[in-house]
């Protein structure tokens, strides 16, 4: 896998696990979706992304996206 399925699979995961511990357990969770959210959102503007730096320098394949 590059590193950018990874990056996305990870977001998804993390949002979708905030969104059932929210329901199940406190709506105190959605900050997590928030923060998830909005660090998508300025990966694609500025194309820094901390997780792609990290399984980068794991030696993760790179993708197009975070070159």
């Amino acid at each position: 896998m590059s590193v950018d399925r990874v990056v996305m699979a990870f977001a998804g995961s993390v949002i979708l696990l905030s969104l059932l511990l929210s329901h199940y357990v406190s709506t105190d969770w959605l900050w997590v979706t928030a923060f998830v959210g909005a660090n998508l959102l300025q990966a694609s503007i500025t194309g820094l992304c901390p997780l792609a730096k990290i399984l980068k320098a794991m030696g993760v394949r790179a993708g197009c996206a975070f070159e």
